[in-house]
């Protein structure tokens, strides 16, 4: 294969998908916040043909902010209004058919094109948000605010950067399961799920820290996140390829 982002594949758990991936991105200044819940939390948030995922019988929820450069569709070059922008989203994570992959409860993002691209195309439930996002030194500066008419309303506010240095998470632990996921499942109409693949390198994570002033993406979904402190990672930038959605058969 010529793309450089798809020769190396041994850290996969499973093979490329066949076909070729239909879209390119670049993702920049990612933030893991991530708190345990109880399975029991999360109770009819999930499709029942999907299976929560648990680390030491725990769940996981994550907010997840970041700005993606560089989007563009196969064969063509980045689009003017939707090539960089950004998104953050509220997560868990699930598995179906051996696959483990990630749920999304939102994903808020700061185009309005993009957001109708992606509930059409990838039925994800996108958002339009606005943003705020500036860089001091090695700190990002990230705000956001849903605009999104008929939504709940979810909020996040924070200042975050890296603390240390650069590390690839070991199978098996914690940082791994929460962050090495290779595909991300959705629900159309019907009750139809779909699964969509992504490939990149594996993450470049470091450990980090955050003074998260406003947070209430998880509330929106429902959620209650526990008062304690989240486990924090930062990935400064990882090229992503992704792969069409496919039905999920039962």
């Amino acid at each position: 294969m010529s793309d450089e982002v798809v020769r190396h594949t041994t850290h996969r758990p499973w093979p490329l998908p066949t076909g070729p991936w239909i879209m390119a991105q670049t993702w920049h200044d990612l933030l893991f916040a991530h708190w345990p819940v109880t399975p029991a939390a999360l109770t009819g948030l999930i499709p029942p043909a999907l299976a929560l995922d648990t680390f030491d019988g725990a769940a996981w929820v994550g907010v997840v902010p970041f700005r993606m450069t560089g989007i563009r569709l196969r064969g063509l070059p980045p689009l003017p209004g939707v090539a960089a922008l950004p998104e953050i989203n509220a997560r868990t994570y699930v598995t179906a058919g051996g696959k483990p992959g990630v749920w999304f409860f939102s994903l808020d993002a700061g185009s309005a094109l993009a957001v109708a691209t992606a509930r059409r195309w990838f039925r994800l439930p996108y958002y339009r948000a606005w943003f705020s996002i500036e860089r001091e030194r090695d700190r990002i500066r990230y705000t956001s605010r849903r605009t999104h008419r008929g939504a709940p309303p979810a909020e996040f506010s924070a200042r975050y950067g890296p603390i240390g240095a650069v590390t690839f998470a070991r199978p098996g632990t914690l940082d791994h399961w929460l962050t090495e996921r290779y595909c991300l499942y959705a629900a159309g109409t019907r009750g139809r799920l779909y699964r969509s693949e992504i490939h990149h390198a594996p993450w470049p994570l470091q450990p980090a820290d955050a003074a998260i002033e406003r947070n209430t993406m998880a509330t929106a979904a429902g959620i209650e996140l526990p008062p304690s402190a989240p486990l924090l990672h930062f990935a400064r930038r990882l090229d992503v390829r992704i792969w069409p959605p496919r039905r999920l058969r039962a």
